[in-house]
């Protein structure tokens, strides 16, 4: 489920609006009259990595909550929980633009965002690229490019896990050496040959892999497609600053769906499998077969952080596209609808370019 969240106001010195977070400027900016708001992080705050056996334990109430008035609403058609400014009237989903908004009710407060990249990359710099990006696709049918598709693009911020652990992993398995022994066999025209013939001697092999994996990321959200975020990854964590609110001012923030539990469960499976590889890279030998890994997870810890998005959500004939840019590093990703009558063009042309060769290597 996905959810909105209300920000704290920071109203503007010179005329009272709200000042919102610019990306550009890196800087609070009253979007009325320009004003410049000066702000500052709490000094004393800090990014640290929560012990994760404790915090499924239980999690104490102080680091629940948002520290602000919220709004939380839940998308009736995508399931999107969002939280924003109660102020804001006549709001639609981010997630797939659908006006059925309803208010949405937590059963526990939410944990807390302890950190967050703030955006970086301006909105207009994210809709030129959206339209180079677009006119790059000759596959896109022409009325696409056409639509000013960009005038929907948001600024949201969504919600990640990242996780820390040691892993000590023995393994065993089969190491296979190739060797080559020669063999004799009569050719086509009956005449003896001689050839050279692979084989794998097989040999017993073990050891053990030890590794720190250090913030593994896992996204908190299901409104954004899980595969165009992998795509924009990563998203820097070495870079991440201490949560405040002022970064969140006139920004859509979006709840986490998928909870702790589940995230440090997805976070093992990843460590699992980057474990198995590391223990297949220490087999010794020219290949290998049997692999068994025994991985033990120690000092596991997280961080809740927010990460900032600019993503662009749209209908075309009965199907929903979207295209995500790294609201840090500008990095995009993107999907985007096909025209039959270009694909049908693409395999004629095809067609015709073999025919051409298979009558040149005729005639010749």
């Amino acid at each position: 489920m996905t959810s909105v969240v209300a920000v704290e106001k920071h109203a503007c010195p010179a005329c009272g609006a709200q000042a919102e977070w610019n990306p550009g400027r890196q800087k609070l900016v009253c979007p009325f009259c320009g004003t410049e708001t000066p702000f500052d992080v709490d000094p004393a705050g800090q990014i640290v990595e929560l012990d994760l056996v404790k915090a499924l334990r239980e999690l104490p109430d102080d680091m629940r909550g948002w520290q602000t008035e919220r709004h939380t609403v839940q998308c009736r058609s995508c399931k999107a929980v969002s939280v924003f400014d109660p102020s804001r009237v006549g709001q639609r989903c981010e997630f797939c633009g659908s006006p059925e908004l309803v208010d949405y009710q937590e059963v526990k407060e939410p944990i807390r965002p302890q950190s967050l990249l703030p955006f970086k990359i301006a909105e207009s710099a994210v809709r030129e690229q959206i339209r180079r990006w677009y006119a790059s696709k000759w596959l896109a049918p022409g009325a696409l490019k056409s639509r000013a598709l960009v005038d929907t693009v948001h600024g949201i911020y969504i919600p990640y896990w990242t996780f820390d652990a040691e892993v000590t992993s023995p393994w065993e398995a089969e190491a296979g050496y190739y060797y080559y022994t020669t063999e004799t066999y009569r050719d086509s025209n009956g005449r003896m040959q001689t050839r050279q013939v692979r084989q794998t001697r097989w040999e017993p092999a073990s050891g053990v892999v030890e590794h720190f994996f250090d913030d593994e990321p896992i996204p908190g959200t299901t409104g954004v497609p899980i595969g165009l975020l992998r795509q924009v990854e990563p998203f820097l964590t070495n870079e991440l600053v201490p949560y405040d609110t002022s970064y969140l001012s006139g920004f859509v923030v979006e709840h986490y769906q998928v909870v702790l539990l589940d995230a440090a469960k997805a976070s093992e499976d990843t460590m699992t499998r980057k474990t198995y590889a590391m223990c297949s890279a220490a087999v010794p030998g020219d290949t290998q077969r049997n692999l068994q890994i025994h991985p033990t997870f120690s000092k596991r810890t997280f961080k809740h952080i927010l990460v900032p998005v600019w993503l662009l959500t749209y209908t075309y004939g009965p199907r929903v596209f979207h295209a995500v840019v790294n609201g840090y590093t500008g990095r995009m990703a993107g999907e985007y609808p096909k025209s039959p009558w270009k694909i049908a063009l693409l395999i004629i042309g095809v067609i015709i370019v073999i025919m051409i060769v298979l009558l040149a290597q005729g005639s010749n």
